[in-house]
């Protein structure tokens, strides 16, 4: 996406909230150098106050879209935010309407109410101007159009991040005069909401490009048609269906029926399984994969994935549309700094959790049991070289799907050149002691002795006990490594890897639950199974419904690690209580005998955690409130 094309910013144009009362309209100070006269009487000014709105998608403060510091995923159970743990409000049952956390400011802005209207509100402007913006010949005439339609995809992509987190809200499709009336807006229902969108983006669809007739970046006809799938798929799930508050319009359907909204969710997905809106395939092959894969082909599946997330040029076929992080014109990401190892001088944020890094599955595709090698001990695993050597798969990292070995960054890991550690991470802990008198003891017994063996024991260089920026170190025992680039120095270089926001593989999944809930269990999980093969797993077949949705849910959880997926998913299953859960430390000991433990310590909270079930939405911010108090708020908040 281009941004901040102009040395200027046309932003302070419209910088009006949306309930601001008419007062605070008349106290804007005025235009200097712009205004919307002059801003629509040129197309070059108004296709630059589109790059603006694009950029607004991000929620404000210059953040555009994708590589947070904070990510969405630490509100939910795949990470651990290490630096504002409390601030994520949603998993510690605290989110009011007067405290919502990262929900209620510019760290979440694409899901925050006010910046998303100020955001709907410069489409707005853009949309009841542009008609009478002169061209002058049918290039022009193209690019108004296109323009048009492209703006038409940021209100709806706006109003699916504000419907999928607040229910049914206020419809706004038209530039704020002064003398309208602010308090007659009133919140829409839920099916009014939907419909709105659907409008809007059957517009877009029609006005826009295919992705290779148009400069990579810009919305496209895939991209409109995957923000369809998207939101037909959040809709059709048991959250909006009567899963809560049944009979309130705001947050469920009070017409229509789940069955009908499901094979709408799957004919949009399937229009673009079907290519009507452009080439799309996944990376990698979807053949099955080899039996008894050799480290060598493990590693080759990776790097598959790997590389599907370091795109920094022109996008492969799985990529919809998705954001490009270009320095030079002032996308700015530092998802190295941000997430990368301390040991590196990174900052360690956004951690996966020994909950989820047990999801992934060995590579031949059975299921990863932690107590395989001592039965019902759920805790830790033990193992002196010899047993090691007898028995490779002993520590837990070894032999793992490859998703496991590209998403993640355990103890051992191969990483960044670093000489001191063989150019791996070190998360684990070295003590000078020997461990073969600790075999067999309960954690409890384990961890006095441990304690005792304090000043025997050396941090590793990825700890919280290393040398460097001890402060940034682990606290999961885990670094995410999905999104960041092993040949960038996260602590002087920004990324330029690009956001993917829609890829293949989401629509292939939205078109696989549909299935699946519609009954047609084999044909959803031939949609899964593209995915599983294109990870080096084996097919999955069952004529089993219940079984069926369990396999696809796995998959969604880990194939869309870390990309936000996870937070919407497990609101619109109802699956929360059980997600939402309370997350142990992972901590790895190498002993001088060459005993080594691997203790998930459950004696010692990584993250408390409670659920709510009024979270299941979010709430409209008390501020938002007493600017407009004719609100509805959402059930369960006062």
């Amino acid at each position: 996406m281009r941004t901040h094309i102009l040395l200027f910013s046309l932003a302070f144009l419209f910088t009006i909230g949306l309930f601001s009362c008419q007062t605070d309209l008349l106290e804007q100070k005025p235009v200097d150098s712009f205004n919307e006269e002059t801003l629509f009487d040129d197309i070059n000014l108004v296709e630059a106050f589109l790059w603006q709105c694009y950029d607004d998608m991000g929620g404000g403060r210059e953040e555009v879209l994708g590589m947070r510091e904070d990510l969405l995923s630490s509100s939910t159970d795949e990470l651990l935010n290490i630096h504002r743990a409390g601030q994520i409000n949603f998993l510690k049952g605290t989110l009011t309407s007067d405290d919502m956390g990262h929900f209620g400011n510019w760290r979440f802005g694409f899901l925050n109410w006010s910046y998303m209207y100020n955001s709907i509100k410069n489409v707005n402007t853009l949309l009841s101007n542009i008609d009478e913006v002169p061209v002058s010949n049918s290039e022009e005439e193209k690019l108004l159009a296109q323009i048009k339609a492209e703006a038409l995809f940021i209100r709806a992509f706006n109003y699916t991040n504000l419907l999928r987190s607040y229910g049914g809200v206020v419809l706004v499709d038209k530039k704020f005069e002064l003398d309208d009336d602010l308090t007659a807006q009133k919140r829409a229902t839920l099916n009014e909401t939907v419909d709105f969108i659907l409008m809007d983006l059957e517009q877009s669809i029609s006005g826009l490009p295919l992705k290779n007739d148009t400069e990579q970046g810009r919305a496209t006809k895939g991209a409109a048609a995957a923000l369809k799938s998207r939101l037909l798929s959040f809709v059709a799930g048991e959250l909006t269906n009567g899963g809560y508050a049944p009979s309130n319009p705001l947050v469920s359907f009070q017409e229509g029926n789940r069955q009908q909204r499901l094979e709408d969710a799957k004919q949009a997905a399937k229009s673009i399984i079907d290519q009507n809106y452009g080439t799309y395939a996944l990376a990698g092959s979807t053949e099955d994969p080899p039996e008894n894969m050799t480290e060598d082909e493990v590693q080759s599946y990776a790097q598959v994935y790997y590389d599907l997330f370091m795109q920094k040029g022109a996008w492969n076929d799985e990529v919809i549309w998705g954001i490009q992080y270009l320095n030079k014109q002032g996308n700015r990401a530092r998802n190295n700094l941000y997430w990368g190892p301390n040991g590196y001088n990174n900052w360690g944020n956004n951690e996966p959790l020994e909950s989820m890094v047990r999801k992934f599955e060995m590579k031949d595709g059975r299921p990863f049991e932690w107590d395989r090698f001592d039965e019902g001990n759920m805790v830790y695993r033990e193992f002196t070289n010899a047993q090691l050597l007898a028995e490779p798969e002993r520590n837990p990292y070894v032999g793992r799907e490859p998703r496991f070995y590209a998403y993640v960054l355990f103890d051992g890991a191969p990483w960044q050149e670093r000489a001191a550690t063989n150019d791996k991470i070190e998360a684990s802990y070295f003590v000078d002691a020997p461990g073969a008198d600790l075999l067999g003891k309960g954690l409890s017994e384990k961890n006095n002795a441990i304690d005792q063996l304090e000043p025997l024991i050396t941090g590793g260089y990825d700890t919280r006990s290393a040398a460097n920026q001890a402060w940034n170190g682990t606290k999961t025992g885990y670094y995410l490594r999905k999104m960041l680039d092993i040949g960038l120095n996260g602590e002087q270089n920004n990324n330029e890897n690009s956001w993917l926001e829609f890829r293949y593989a989401e629509v292939l999944l939205d078109y696989a639950e549909a299935c699946i809930e519609l009954g047609e269990v084999q044909e959803g999980l031939n949609a899964v199974n593209q995915i599983r093969n294109r990870a080096g797993l084996p097919d999955r077949v069952t004529n089993d419904q219940a079984k069926a949705r369990e396999w696809y849910r796995h998959e969604r959880m880990i194939e869309m690690l870390a990309e936000g997926d996870r937070w919407y998913m497990i609101r619109k299953w109802m699956i929360a209580d059980d997600a939402v859960q309370n997350h142990h430390p992972m901590k790895v000991y190498h002993f001088n005998d060459g005993v080594s433990m691997y203790i998930h310590n459950t004696d010692v909270l990584a993250d408390e955690r409670i659920w709510e079930d009024r979270q299941y939405w979010l709430p409209i911010s008390i501020v938002e409130l007493n600017k407009a108090p004719q609100l509805e708020q959402n059930p369960g908040y006062e």
